[in-house]
């Protein structure tokens, strides 16, 4: 008998708690700010990119180039995350291209990756595509400038408060010379408060 009360009461109580187990979700717009834990998120990655990179834009060495009659041809090298957590780099990366390559003011190539994939499909149209459609190799176009960076980050924490420093920098190489043709820096800083778990 009592086996039985015992199994109906539980049966009850995973009911009761499979009831309130449910999952909302909630379509937002995605160039939307929401922070949930204080870790870097795609605001962060956007924001960034079109901030620094407009400053960029606007500083002299542009002016510079555009008195040479051409436009500036530009690859992104290595960003590196140097920071505590865990970045999708190659989202920052496309945002970076992203911007650079809709303000008309650059034309890009591909990266490393990219250009091995590319020189593999060279190779495979040289023994397999039409004489009339195929690619010839060596014709890419060698980039002027290289955009390298890092992502560094300092935490101070004590107890359920930390602040969270994010310091990402960029530099725009000139990849015959080795000049750097510009350093930008941007600041983030987060506060962020958690609340303690009450039993």
């Amino acid at each position: 008998m009592k086996s039985t009360f015992r199994n109906a009461a539980a049966i009850v109580i995973v009911s009761i708690l499979s009831g309130c187990s449910g999952t909302k979700v909630t379509r937002v717009a995605a160039n939307s700010t929401i922070d949930l834990s204080g870790k870097w998120n795609d605001a962060d990655s956007r924001m960034v990119s079109e901030e620094m990179l407009k400053d960029c834009l606007d500083k002299p060495w542009y002016q510079n180039w555009q008195a040479k009659g051409k436009l500036p041809t530009l690859v992104v090298g290595d960003l590196r995350n140097l920071s505590h957590e865990h970045i999708n780099m190659e989202t920052f990366t496309n945002d970076i291209q992203r911007v650079l390559v809709n303000s008309g003011k650059v034309e890009f190539v591909a990266n490393a990756s990219e250009r091995e994939a590319l020189r593999a499909e060279l190779s495979s149209q040289a023994g397999n595509a039409t004489a009339e459609t195929k690619k010839e190799a060596k014709q890419e176009i060698g980039a002027d400038l290289m955009m390298t960076g890092s992502i560094n980050t300092i935490v101070d924490q004590e107890g359920d408060k930390s602040v969270i420093f994010y310091q990402i920098d960029l530099e725009l190489i000139d990849i015959q010379s080795h000049r750097k043709l510009w350093i930008g820096d941007k600041k983030i800083k987060k506060y962020v408060e958690r609340d303690a778990v009450k039993l």
